[in-house]
């Protein structure tokens, strides 16, 4: 256990959760760290518990208000046992190339595919912090896009139906740790946004939405970031022309992050992200990457928004009604 009282192995997490009941106490210090507090009346004290029943209901002693444990997070109106969902927030958040819903299925020993893959964006949706705070300030943040998608069929040659993927990566400087470093940078805070298209109101937008002003952006000469001087940036742009020295040399974390991101897609879900589940794939990517130092962290962060997210329904998840966040 470190000293934030998180387990740091998979011996320690049998022994932190070894049941239902374990996890049922987790998640109950999660969403009301001051003791129970009432959400009809907010009356804050010890509730009334029911003993025999499979899942968590917690009454209120004054107004006798029920509360499940479960509701108003994303493992609302799930008949799935607690110690799977706490399980399958682990293996999503520890393992450094996270899960495909298949591996999921196989591991946690679920019968349906669909019951992995609803899991799986359930956490997804817990993953981006609705008050996250704006990346660099004194670091300088590199910003470039890509393309991701897979070749299609019957549509011709070359690819088709790609989707513009805009990402910010903080840069910064390693402390003299008296290592032998490749690099004496290293990538900070990442944020990535699926985009209609490369215009300065999509680009620009983006930065501006998660980039704090008055920090150095560092970009190539495209034509979609020339407003971020008039935005309160300082703009840092060079005309890469091709040349991957250029590249290098300018834009380095960045690129580092795009090749590592496609070969995470193709690695574990072999390339097969449908348009509009890409931005909820972006952020497990991010998720995971922020918090890479610190695994258990990760898994410890996941709770406790996903305690207080709202879930997609499987329906919302499969007609793409469901909006991502961003």
């Amino acid at each position: 256990m470190d000293i934030r009282g998180f387990p740091t192995s998979l011996p320690e997490f049998q022994r932190v959760f070894p049941d239902d009941a374990a996890c049922a106490r987790y998640l109950e210090s999660i969403r009301w760290p001051s003791g129970f507090a009432c959400p009809k009346c907010g009356v804050v004290g010890e509730p009334y518990r029911f003993e025999t029943r499979s899942s968590v209901v917690l009454r209120c002693r004054s107004c006798k208000t029920n509360t499940s444990l479960t509701a108003g997070t994303v493992m609302q109106s799930s008949h799935t046992p607690l110690s799977t969902w706490f399980w399958g927030a682990y293996l999503m958040t520890t393992q450094v190339p996270g899960q495909s819903a298949v591996q999921f299925q196989r591991q946690l020993a679920l019968s349906r595919y669909e019951t992995a893959f609803q899991i799986l964006h359930k956490l997804r949706a817990g993953m981006v912090r609705p008050e996250r705070d704006a990346i660099g300030g004194e670091h300088q943040v590199e910003v470039d896009e890509c393309l991701i998608g897979g070749e299609t069929r019957g549509e011709g040659r070359g690819i088709h139906h790609k989707s513009v993927v805009v990402g910010a990566v903080e840069v910064r400087s390693r402390q003299d740790d008296g290592k032998k470093h490749k690099r004496r940078i290293y990538a900070g805070r990442l944020r990535l946004r699926v985009v209609p298209d490369r215009s300065a109101d999509a680009l620009t937008g983006f930065v501006k939405d998660n980039v704090a002003t008055g920090t150095t952006v560092r970009t190539d000469a495209w034509t979609g970031y020339p407003e971020l001087s008039e935005a309160g940036y300082r703009h840092d742009a060079l005309a890469l022309g091709g040349d991957p020295d250029k590249a290098e040399s300018h834009l380095p974390m960045i690129h580092l992050v795009f090749s590592n991101l496609k070969t995470w897609i193709k690695g574990t879900h072999h390339g097969r992200i449908e348009p509009k589940h890409l931005q909820a794939y972006l952020n497990e990517y991010a998720f995971r990457f922020n918090r890479r130092f610190y695994p258990m962290t990760a898994f410890h962060s996941v709770l406790g928004i996903a305690a207080r997210s709202v879930p997609p329904t499987y329906a919302q998840l499969y007609s793409g009604e469901w909006t991502h966040a961003a």
